[in-house]
């Protein structure tokens, strides 16, 4: 970096602060510069003070060597990154980079790998993967029987009382795919066992835990909620939507510090399959104090982008008020706001527009009021918040489209992004809304693989047309971000873009791939963990590509996945995960990356 430039930036970083400055003020609120842009303020000053004439700094990092993919239309691959203060000084050919090779400067010679621009999940759960991975895990149980087994081994560990949780089941994979029921527990009464379904959107408890939640035949069902009952209305065991929030209120909390743990480990799972960033949706207030204290101390490793949830509304009321807080190293952002229009498809809680296919009594659930919901949207634009909203079925999805276009015309707002998380099932006629709305599509193509075996008996051969429709919201324009959904899903970004690009299982199946027409190519797919995930959240000035000023975010995969085929995608590794320049993932000597 030459003086010149130096100046430059000196020169912009005091026009970005002061930009900020009087965009609080023009809203009414006082000012605030966050802690790290006033550092970025002070190692500029200090910079240009020292020596404004000084060449191009040392650089910490300079990767170099194998395949760099930069995603950038202007230069695409390159052959060497270096990196100062956590961003990118410079990308091109080796020669270059060595002018920014110091005596400290760390080299890491990535011959034989492939670097991407930072994966980046887009819709995911951070404290519910630290709660997946410290409760019962339930994936893969191939009855009720086999939970049984595994809750029964459970209570033989677990103290007088405790609750037992878990998470993972799904009576889809299962040999009679019906709900179970509380009988299906029988032996477990010594304690409260509540298991939530592998989406979230159901909970099966015990007899136990329904006479401790007093949830009886007289129990009604909430609005946005149903408890599955028998044929004489007695209750079942398995709640779906907001009846689940029957037992939140007696099941224990756990402390700050275990939060604090459960959040480390979620972090490291993330890092450890070559993600560098995530969108938090559904941020409560006890999870926003985790995230906070670990970014004051330093220690969150991974760029989040929170969506304040909306089912705590004095809190979130809060956060809109006090407006959204941008921190120009992007690793704690609040912007967004996150809204639930209807439940999940797989517990046929999605809302649809005509009954279910197999099950003609029912259309799903509408878990807010179209009233509420346009009161949230309008209020977060209104405060300079993006809104993120939860629609599956082709109702919530109809519901969701028709409340962001009155808000937008009633807020006058610009550049709002809104995005619907999910879309996955949509009527024709509302494919096209999302980019004259210019609405973001926040999808997760694992859902797609997942789904495909019993979709169809949900929404029948005509309605499956507007399931997981990718291309045809891309052949419209609409911009698509990419993410998980996990713990809903496998946190591994490669198992997305493998999903993307085949819709086939992890054995190959459907041949050809379950409707093929809504691939996406390996381009899009990789752009929707990156650049369009960038995008999604106001990020594409610092994250998604590779070149100077971004954040130094790299994901670095021992095969090339724009090179390879698609079925080699899935036993891709990743070798190195870099965070704002630091190595914050390093593969085991000898294991080739993730397992």
């Amino acid at each position: 970096m030459t003086g010149e430039t130096r100046a430059a930036a000196f020169f912009f970083s005091i026009d970005r602060l002061c930009n900020r400055a009087a965009y609080e003020r023009a809203r009414g609120r006082r000012a605030t510069v966050t802690r790290t842009a006033v550092s970025i303020f002070l190692v500029l000053f200090a910079g240009l003070t020292a020596n404004v004439f000084a060449e191009e700094p040392d650089a910490d990092l300079i990767v170099t060597g194998g395949v760099i993919h930069t995603l950038d239309a202007a230069s695409p691959r390159v052959e060497a990154v270096a990196v100062s203060q956590g961003r990118i000084v410079y990308a091109g050919d080796r020669g270059g980079a060595e002018r920014y090779r110091g005596e400290k400067t760390r080299v890491l010679d990535a011959t034989g790998l492939t670097t991407l621009p930072g994966l980046v999940d887009a819709h995911a759960h951070l404290a519910g993967l630290g709660t997946f991975l410290a409760v019962l895990d339930l994936n893969g149980a191939a009855s009720p029987d086999a939970i049984r087994e595994r809750v029964l081994a459970r209570i033989a560990g677990a103290g007088a009382g405790e609750w037992i949780l878990g998470r993972g089941w799904d009576q889809n994979d299962w040999g009679v795919k019906e709900f179970p029921t509380w009988r299906d527990l029988g032996g477990t009464e010594s304690h409260p066992v509540c298991l939530r379904r592998v989406d979230g959107h159901a909970a099966w408890l015990n007899r136990r835990a329904l006479e401790i939640c007093r949830i009886t035949k007289q129990t009604g069902d909430p609005e946005g909620g149903r408890i599955l009952r028998d044929q004489e209305g007695n209750p079942t065991g398995v709640l779906v939507d907001n009846a689940i929030e029957l037992v939140a209120g007696e099941i224990p909390e756990i402390s700050f510090d275990e939060r604090v743990r459960r959040l480390k480990t979620a972090v490291a799972e993330c890092l450890r399959f070559g993600l560098t960033g995530v969108h938090d949706a559904g941020v409560g207030e006890k999870d926003l104090e985790v995230l906070r204290y670990l970014e004051n101390r330093g220690e969150l490793g991974l760029r989040v982008y929170a969506m304040i949830d909306a089912d705590e509304p004095v809190f979130a009321r809060g956060q809109l008020r006090r407006g959204p807080v941008v921190d120009e190293d992007h690793f704690l952002d609040v912007r967004a706001l996150k809204l639930l229009a209807d439940g999940a498809l797989g517990s046929r809680g999605a809302a649809l527009i005509d009954p279910y296919t197999d099950e003609p009594s029912n259309r799903g659930l509408i878990v807010v009021s179209r009233d509420e919901l346009l009161r949230w949207t309008t209020s977060a634009l209104e405060n300079g918040f993006q809104v993120c909203t939860h629609a599956i079925g082709d109702a919530g999805n109809r519901l969701t489209l028709d409340v962001y276009e009155e808000a937008l015309s009633k807020s006058g707002a610009t550049d709002s992004r809104l995005r619907v998380e999910h879309a996955q099932v949509l009527a024709p006629d509302d494919i096209a809304r999302f980019a004259r709305s210019g609405v973001i599509a926040s999808v997760q193509p694992t859902h797609a693989t997942s789904d495909m075996a019993w979709a169809p008996d949900r929404l029948g051969p005509e309605r499956i047309e507007g399931a997981y429709a990718w291309r045809k919201l891309l052949n419209t324009g609409c911009r698509i971000a990419c993410g998980s959904d996990f713990p809903v899903e496998a946190v591994n970004p490669l198992w997305g873009i493998y999903a993307a690009v085949t819709r086939k299982d992890h054995q190959g199946s459907p041949e050809g791939g379950w409707r093929a027409g809504e691939c996406l190519s390996i381009d899009e797919a990789v752009r929707g963990f990156t650049v369009d995930a960038a995008f999604a959240s106001f990020m594409e000035n610092s994250k998604g590509t590779i070149k100077p000023g971004m954040l130094a975010d790299f994901t670095l995969l021992d095969k090339d996945v724009f090179e390879i085929s698609p079925g080699e995608i899935l036993s891709t590794r990743v070798v190195y995960t870099i965070v704002g320049g630091t190595v914050s993932y390093a593969a085991p000597t000898g294991a080739g990356g993730n397992k």
